[in-house]
């Protein structure tokens, strides 16, 4: 008896010792995640949304006028701002996702410190409880096939700094 009770807290010690290892090194190679919450990459892999048919490289020009980009945080709590994006010359088209590329429509992607953290298919988006500090927002417009737009050379994005007291 006294042996099984000796394996059982050295089984114990060595196993509770694994798990914080494991647990650890788990904790110090995820994304960083700018909102508090987990971010999950999804430009790795599949999720049966279609990603393998669509590259989120490929660029296309605009027909017609190029649109124009801004941003505006309005305050909403603390640590909360409703970010409203202002475009010319472009309609979102939340019905058109993972489509064909229709001229002049598409989504925007929201980026915070250099991780894409959400689509927007509306000019309004909630960028919820942000962590003290500075924050780098960029948002690109991309058609419905998620290809980048572009007008003169140049992809149709813009960035701006957030900062949260």
């Amino acid at each position: 008896m006294p042996k099984t009770l000796i394996f059982l807290l050295i089984g114990l010690v060595f196993g509770a010792g694994l798990g914080f290892l494991v647990s650890a090194t788990m904790a110090t190679t995820a994304a960083p995640d700018p909102q508090g919450a987990a971010v999950h990459d999804h430009s790795a892999h599949d999720h049966g949304e279609g990603d393998a048919e669509h590259d989120h490289s490929k660029m296309i020009h605009v027909e017609g006028p190029a649109p124009e980009l801004s941003l505006v945080f309005h305050p909403d709590g603390r640590q909360s701002r409703n970010l409203e994006i202002k475009v010319t010359h472009f309609e979102f088209d939340p019905t058109g996702v993972n489509g064909a590329h229709v001229p002049g429509k598409g989504h925007a992607h929201i980026y915070v410190n250099g991780v894409k953290i959400a689509r927007a298919y509306a000019p309004w988006f909630h960028l919820s409880a942000l962590p003290i500090g500075t924050h780098e927002i960029r948002v690109t417009l991309n058609a419905n096939d998620h290809s980048a737009l572009m007008a003169n050379g140049a992809m149709l994005e813009t960035t701006e700094t957030l900062v949260i007291e």
